[in-house]
């Protein structure tokens, strides 16, 4: 018989004993810090179990709710709920808090970290992409730019990849909603990012959607599992699954990356005929490693990933509410006509389509997610009201209430397409104010302060020539005018749902 090595196995029970000694004490300790804020639980869950985040967490159907009761119990001030793992989440609100978020520096609490843990981002694209995002500042001004100097070109891919998915047609045809919008937004998206042949190619296409969607269902895949094993589990998942994607990628990738690094080391960074598009952009100030095929081509899935998921899911939404409200149809096809008549059809044309933009806007705040603005607390911090958090945790924003709030939104739980129009004709100051892309503390879906979506003016330019499209070209309606599709609850996340189908047909012009 072999002889056991009891030092070894005794070391190995300390040693064990000592971690989880540890880990109970840091909780215990963060549950102590925490205590004073209070605790929002299933009312199916045990006292004691809820007290340490162990059935705290409703089913993922209604996760969303527990962020609502503890709105309606405590607004303007902070609660705390446990997330599907098991941690703690602080969720604020109100507009002292909100600005206190804004305020506060990234070396206390920070949204990169915040959202790199929330979403386990360093599991699906990796450490190097999260955490040197070089890529954001490119969104911020590279691609806002571009789309301007190229909007030729992507209102062009607008009306191909309309007239091959939803083709004109005399009568009714019914169409997926979100699947074809989604097949819609990726080629526009693509037409900038990498240019005609491959946002054509439908290979390629196919796997920038089927990457988005995997990034999103693989987050949530991880965030089930207790903290300490969603390490393993997304090395795993990544491994056995996203790998194979990102390998395809760089296989579409790979000629360009090489031909433009080739070119840059030959004739330098402005070379004639170089290409205004974000492989561009992202070997102007990649470094070292950063410039290999592989590192571009995960950056390239990121900002796919980022512009296909929520631009789809918005405007899915936005034609839900076109058809389920057809009285604003006359309105908005009369502003748009007349815009288009006087100065063409330009991102500058947009911003005298008020009624357009509106209708956007409120179409994205009755469907904003549970909550927002996510920050991971770097060094205890304490809030203007003496709320404190100690380091470690999660702060959200409740998102989705202070939206359907009626100090914030008269009628707020109603749909009113012209509402933000109607307060720029209103208020002086308010022209600008309420825009899509202007950022407030009372309208969230953007984030509010200098970490707000980087992308938000390309997002909204880009729903604006779909929206146009579909508003010159075609009348949208419900089979047999049913009612708007319910929105999809999963965790604290929602999205439009995704088996929904829309009816279009050829516009008919009345006379």
């Amino acid at each position: 018989m072999e002889k056991t090595n009891f030092p070894l196995v005794t070391m190995a029970v300390v040693l064990s004993s000592l971690y989880i000694a540890s880990s109970l004490h840091k909780v215990w300790t963060n549950m102590r810090a925490l205590s004073k804020i209070p605790t929002i639980v299933d009312s199916k869950s045990g006292s004691i179990s809820s007290y340490i985040g162990i059935g705290a967490y409703k089913s993922p159907r209604g996760a969303h709710d527990l962020v609502q009761e503890g709105y309606n119990k405590h607004r303007g001030a902070a609660f705390k709920i446990s997330d599907a793992g098991g941690k703690w989440v602080v969720v604020v609100s109100g507009r002292r808090m909100v600005d206190d978020i804004r305020k506060a520096a990234d070396d206390r609490i920070s949204a990169r970290h915040g959202n790199i843990e929330v979403f386990r981002l360093v599991y699906i694209i990796g450490p190097k992409v999260c955490y040197d995002a070089y890529h954001v500042e490119i969104i911020k001004s590279s691609l806002t730019r571009g789309l301007v100097e190229r909007f030729e070109d992507v209102k062009s891919e607008v009306k191909d990849a309309f007239d091959e998915c939803v083709p004109v047609t005399e009568d009714w045809t019914s169409v997926s909603a979100f699947q074809t919008i989604t097949k819609i937004v990726s080629r526009c998206v693509n037409r900038l990012f990498v240019g005609f042949a491959l946002c054509r190619d439908v290979e390629y296409i196919d796997l920038t959607i089927e990457f988005a969607i995997n990034v999103f269902k693989t987050s949530e895949r991880i965030s089930q599992f207790p903290e300490f094993l969603q390490p393993l589990v997304g090395y795993y998942i990544q491994a056995t699954s996203l790998e194979s994607q990102i390998q395809r990628a760089m296989a579409h990738l790979r000629p360009i990356i090489e031909e433009r690094l080739e070119k840059d080391a030959e004739y330098g960074k402005d070379w004639p005929g170089r290409p205004n598009d974000i492989i561009s952009w992202l070997l102007e100030r990649a470094q070292g490693e950063q410039r290999t095929v592989r590192d571009i081509t995960m950056r390239i899935l990121t900002m796919n990933f980022a512009a296909i998921h929520s631009t789809s899911m918005v405007f899915t939404n936005v034609l839900f509410d076109l058809a389920a409200h057809p009285s604003f149809v006359t309105g908005l096809r009369e502003e748009v006509e007349r815009v288009i008549r006087e100065e063409g059809l330009t991102p500058a044309s947009f911003h005298k389509m008020v009624k357009l933009d509106s209708f956007i806007k409120e179409s994205q705040r009755l469907a904003a997610g549970a909550v927002n603005m996510w920050r991971k607390v770097l060094e205890d911090f304490t809030f203007s009201n003496g709320t404190f958090v100690p380091k470690g945790n999660l702060i959200a924003v409740a998102n989705f209430a202070m939206h359907h709030d009626e100090e914030n939104y008269s009628d707020a739980f109603s749909f009113d397409g012209f509402r933000f129009s109607k307060m720029r004709e209103k208020e002086l100051e308010g022209y600008s104010k309420h825009q899509m892309v202007t950022l407030s503390d009372e309208y969230i879906v953007f984030g509010y302060g200098k970490h707000a979506c980087p992308g938000r003016f390309f997002a909204v330019n880009e729903l604006k020539a779909l929206f146009v499209h579909t508003l010159l070209n075609y009348d949208v309606a419900f089979m047999d005018d049913g009612p708007r599709p319910a929105h999809c609850w999963f965790n604290l996340s929602v999205s439009p749902d995704p088996r929904a189908s829309v009816m279009f047909r050829k516009r008919r012009f009345v006379t």
